[in-house]
């Protein structure tokens, strides 16, 4: 193949690229145009492609109205809660199946799929009345933590199980050799090489999370004690939905998971890019 030819292909392949991710980040930039237009403009035919006078009052009459620092709290608060928990107990859980392979394992497996199937809609109801007999719905936040966690936590295990299993063994068995325990190679040797995978998964558990919708909507009743994703319902009226306000809303509440991706977004390349290790 000539350069000429070469070159024409991936000016090609770079506008396909290009054009894909223009449609794919059209809605976030219409979420933020809309956020700053009046409510008339909201509505007016054809729409505007940008305010004829940027509402960013939207932005501090959302907040303070609102109270999205309270909201925004306990959706950090949650999210951290569901990652520490899920990255804690799923990682020794992705390393047992990663190393001891046998048929009962690959049964363990199979129920943990199993369990990633279920939608949080079947599961919510008996999780509510087993909470309930326990006495968790008194602290309801914890109780959508360890909700969430059960949910996320095959996902987690799946993923992190293939990043361990491409660390090399031969250098579990040198650290052993060289007088190690099996606790210390796992902590000094393996989790090291498998921090990148581990850090990615932990990052998409975290981004779940953070949006999590229907078991804080259904455990948590208490409105100071709500995450981000319930104070989104209540704009929603019978009479009348104020766009311009929800996409103010929207556009606080996803600034935070885009900052967390663009500052972290080495290491999830990194991460995805693990299973090339020698």
């Amino acid at each position: 193949m000539s350069d000429e030819k070469s070159k024409w292909i991936n000016r090609l392949l770079v506008l396909i690229a290009l054009t894909m991710a223009s449609v794919y980040l059209f809605p976030l930039y219409w979420m933020f145009v809309t956020s700053l237009k009046t409510g008339s403009e909201v509505f007016a035919t054809p729409p505007a492609l940008w305010p004829e006078i940027a509402q960013w009052v939207n932005y501090q009459d959302v907040w303070q109205s609102k109270n999205m620092a309270r909201y925004m709290g306990n959706s950090l608060f949650i999210a951290t809660g569901v990652m520490l928990i899920t990255c804690l107990l799923g990682t020794g859980c992705a390393y047992v199946l990663a190393r001891y392979r046998n048929f009962w394992i690959d049964v363990g497996l199979f129920l943990i799929l199993m369990l990633q199937v279920l939608p949080a809609s079947l599961m919510v109801t008996p999780l509510f009345v087993g909470f309930n007999q326990l006495g968790l719905l008194d602290y309801p936040r914890i109780a959508v933590i360890l909700a969430f966690s059960a949910k996320t936590m095959p996902f987690f295990i799946v993923l992190v199980r293939a990043t361990f299993m491409s660390v090399p063994y031969e250098l579990e068995e040198a650290a052993l050799v060289d007088g190690n325990s099996r606790v210390g190679a796992f902590l000094f040797i393996v989790l090291p090489l498998a921090r990148n995978g581990i850090l990615v998964c932990a990052i998409l558990i975290f981004m779940q999370a953070f949006g999590e919708f229907v078991y804080a909507k259904s455990m948590i009743q208490d409105a100071q004690l709500q995450p981000a994703s319930v104070g989104l319902n209540t704009f929603m009226g019978p009479n009348t939905v104020e766009w311009n306000r929800i996409m103010a809303y929207s556009m606080m509440y996803v600034l935070p998971i885009l900052g967390i991706f663009i500052l972290l977004q080495r290491r999830i390349v990194a991460g995805l890019t693990s299973g090339a290790l020698k």
